[in-house]
C-alpha cells in the first residue's frame, strides 16, 4: 500500500496526487519547503521548523494557506495516516498555478500546498557510527541561501560530484571559507575542544537542528564559537561533524582524502549526538 499524501486540502493516495505543469514550483522553482523529523510518532524541533517555514514564505511573498494550529494538525495527521513512527515529513508550498508560464505573477495567487512522508531510520545510522567523508567544492548557489527554497539543483549536482570522487558528500567553500555541507550545517572541533560553526548570514541556511545543537552544547558545558573557518582549519581540526533534521549530529572523518583527527568519529561529536537525541526526544510533540 502506498503513502497517503496531502495536496491542497485533500488526503489522497500518492498515485492520485497531481500538480499542474504550469505550477510555478515546477517552472520557476518558486517554492519553499520544510522537512521535520518524526521519532516515536512525535515531531522533533517542530516549533523551529514552523517558524522557519513562515519566515521563508514571507521572504518571497507566498501566503501559507493554513494557520499555526492547522499546520501542526496536518503534521500530526499525516504521520498518523501513514503509521509514521520514525522518518521525515516533507512539506512544500509553491506560489501556485497561474495557468501559463510568465516571469511576472499575481500577488494574490492561490498557493499549491503539499505534504508527504518518508520512512527512514534516524536513530540507527551507519553514517553516525563510522562517520562520512567529504570533498570541497566551490559554493555556486544563489545569494539567498538563508531562504529554504526548492532551488536545490547545485547542491544535488555537488552531492553527485562528491560521490563520483569517492566521497559521501561535499563541503561548499566560498572565498576560502567553508559555508555549509550540501544540505546541512558544517562544524569543526579545534584542538582545544571548541565547537566552531559559521555564523548566520545570507550565505547559510539557519538550521533548526543547528540552533538546537548549539544550545544543547552550551548548556552542557561545551565551548562554542560562531565564526568562519577555512579548509586548512578543517584539516588541522581534532574532529568535524554536521547537523541536519534528518541526520541529527553526524561525524565527518575525512576531507579531500585527508583524515580529520584520527579519521574516526570524535568523542565530542558522538556525545553531542547522544545529548541531542535525548533532549529532542524528551521535548518532541
Amino acid at each position: 500500500m502506498g503513502r497517503i499524501v496531502y495536496l491542497n486540502g485533500e488526503w489522497l493516495p500518492e498515485t492520485e496526487a497531481k500538480v499542474s505543469i504550469f505550477d510555478r514550483g515546477y517552472v520557476f522553482a518558486d517554492a519553499i519547503y520544510e522537512v521535520t523529523c518524526v521519532l516515536d510518532g512525535k515531531l522533533l524541533d517542530y516549533p523551529g521548523h514552523a517558524a522557519r517555514l513562515k519566515r521563508s514564505t514571507d521572504a518571497i511573498g507566498i501566503k501559507l494557506p493554513v494557520d499555526d494550529d492547522g499546520l501542526l494538525a496536518l503534521h500530526r495527521q499525516i504521520a498518523e495516516r501513514n503509521d509514521m513512527r520514525e522518518g521525515l515529513i516533507y512539506l512544500q508550498v509553491s506560489r501556485g498555478n497561474p495557468g501559463d508560464r510568465d516571469f511576472m505573477f499575481e500577488k494574490d495567487m492561490e498557493p499549491t500546498f503539499s505534504m508527504f512522508t518518508q520512512k527512514k531510520k534516524v536513530i540507527e545510522s551507519a553514517s553516525a557510527k563510522k562517520g562520512i567523508t567529504v570533498v570541497t567544492l566551490e559554493d555556486l548557489r544563489w545569494g539567498r541561501c538563508d531562504i529554504k527554497t526548492v532551488q536545490l539543483l547545485y547542491p544535488s549536482l555537488a552531492k553527485m560530484e562528491a560521490h563520483d570522487k569517492g566521497a559521501d558528500d561535499a563541503w561548499l567553500v566560498k572565498d576560502g571559507f567553508v559555508t555549509e555541507q550540501t544540505s546541512a550545517t558544517a562544524y569543526i572541533v579545534t584542538a582545544d575542544d571548541v565547537i566552531v560553526t559559521r555564523p548566520l548570514s545570507r550565505v547559510v541556511l539557519p538550521g533548526i537542528t543547528r540552533a538546537s545543537a548549539l544550545e544543547i552544547a552550551a548548556r552542557n558545558g561545551f565551548k562554542v564559537e560562531e565564526r568562519p573557518f577555512s579548509v586548512d582549519e578543517v584539516k588541522a581540526a581534532k574532529e568535524a561533524f554536521y547537523t541536519s533534521a534528518s541526520n541529527f549530529v553526524t561525524p565527518v572523518v575525512a576531507i579531500d582524502g585527508e583524515k580529520i583527527g584520527d579519521g574516526k568519529p570524535g568523542q565530542i561529536s558522538l556525545k553531542l549526538r547522544e545529548l541531542y537525541i535525548e533532549d529532542r526526544r524528551a521535548n518532541a510533540i
